[in-house]
């Protein structure tokens, strides 16, 4: 039997006002109104709008997060494409809080602008650093980050410039404040970080950034930043970053097989990035870097 026709207009206006509820929810949430770890926490059955409202269409209503970003998230997360939010699991919210108050913290004050966040990593003596070094000197208009560092400088680093050398009191005092987007003891021996404040600034300005850490590092980004390009710079061949890292001098032998026991487990990560670039010639790896950072993502 069909329904009467004053029972079916009803239900297909009520299906309207639910979509435009929805649709002004994921609103709030894009221009920064409403955090969406707020709408997670308001959906309940006196707010079926947040309620009924998709956990890929929450995640993919943040600022900046694309498809592609939003689908690996929802992977990460073990949540289905179908999953509302009212239907979540206890775990699965608790997963998925958790994610949102890194992405986004507690304020709606100053939501991100647009600004492209590339992260370099890579195996010790794959030349990080000089494919950044190049990409500053030619490509100004990115800004690169320095990271801190508790390790003592080498010969031709400068201060402020290649690293911020820090004490280890100085570094536990940054951590203690939540002054590092990522941290990381590297090696086993020293620690490294990138300051927060700084890379937030220039992408609320839309500025690039290009981040050169570690893998460990690298993941941590990714999980505070899912919309972050991540760049493995991998070595010709193995017998170039072993000829790299001896040839260089920095490290004795005991510290160059430390190294590169680390090297053979980062090299097994590179599915984890976006894309790999092969640091064979230092100004073809700097300028295909950069190009990535004008690639439109998916």
């Amino acid at each position: 039997m069909k329904p009467p026709e004053v029972d079916r207009i009803a239900g297909s206006r009520a299906a309207v006002a639910a979509r435009r509820a929805r649709a002004e929810v994921k609103r709030q949430i894009g221009s920064g109104e409403r955090l969406a770890v707020e709408v997670l926490d308001a959906a309940d059955a006196d707010h079926p709008a947040e309620s009924s409202l998709r956990v890929s269409e929450l995640i993919g209503s943040i600022p900046w997060l694309g498809p592609t970003r939003t689908q690996r998230v929802m992977e990460e997360l073990a949540i289905s494409s179908s999953k509302r939010v009212g239907g979540l699991g206890a775990h699965q919210r608790v997963r998925l809080r958790e994610f949102l108050l890194r992405r986004q913290g507690g304020s709606v004050a100053e939501p991100l602008e647009p600004g492209r966040l590339v992260v370099l990593a890579g195996p010790t003596a794959v030349g990080k650093g000089t494919v950044a070094a190049q990409i500053r000197e030619h490509h100004p208009d990115v800004l690169l980050s320095v990271s801190a560092t508790t390790r003592s400088p080498r010969p031709g680093e400068i201060e402020g410039v290649t690293y911020y050398f820090v004490t280890d009191a100085e570094f536990d005092r940054m951590i203690e404040k939540k002054e590092f987007l990522e941290w990381a003891t590297v090696h086993n021996c020293h620690r490294y970080g990138t300051p927060r404040t700084p890379i937030e600034k220039a992408l609320r300005a839309g500025r690039s950034v290009l981040l050169e850490i570690d893998l460990q590092g690298a993941r941590q980004v990714r999980d505070a930043f899912p919309e972050a390009r991540l760049v493995f710079l991998a070595p010709p061949t193995w017998d170039e970053l072993v000829r790299r890292l001896v040839g260089r001098g920095t490290e004795d032998e005991e510290e160059r097989t430390r190294r590169l026991a680390t090297a053979r487990v980062e090299l097994a990560a590179q599915d984890e990035f976006d894309f790999t670039v092969v640091n064979a010639d230092v100004q073809t790896a700097a300028r295909e870097v950069v190009e990535l950072m004008s690639v439109a993502t998916p």
